[in-house]
């Protein structure tokens, strides 16, 4: 999921969010109402907003979700671009990608 910080806002990009279906995946509707139970703001075609205070709930709710296996690695992993300083807390569940690939992934 590509994310970006400001000003101790974590940013998921819209277009990367789980997306809640009436007849979807129990695990899928799951991850949607989990993350956004914790979302600061979590608003249709916005990225969804998380402060600084509850990176380390989501780090643990994404790491459980990624160890069980039912997601894809890049739906539970927060993608940031190469000049960002990704913080400790969230560490264990980010990684970098190109600001190309960031861009081109929409």
């Amino acid at each position: 999921m590509r994310a970006r910080i400001d000003q101790e806002i974590l940013y998921i990009h819209q277009e990367d969010v789980p997306a809640y279906k009436k007849s979807g995946s129990v695990v899928r509707n799951s991850y949607f109402w989990a993350l956004r139970s914790i979302a600061d703001r979590a608003g249709f075609n916005q990225d969804w907003e998380f402060a600084d205070v509850v990176w380390p709930a989501l780090e643990r709710m994404l790491m459980s979700f990624t160890e069980s296996g039912y997601l894809g690695y890049r739906e539970t992993v927060l993608e940031f671009t190469d000049e960002v300083a990704i913080p400790d807390a969230l560490r264990p569940v980010g990684t970098w990608i190109a600001e190309d690939d960031y861009d081109a992934e929409a």
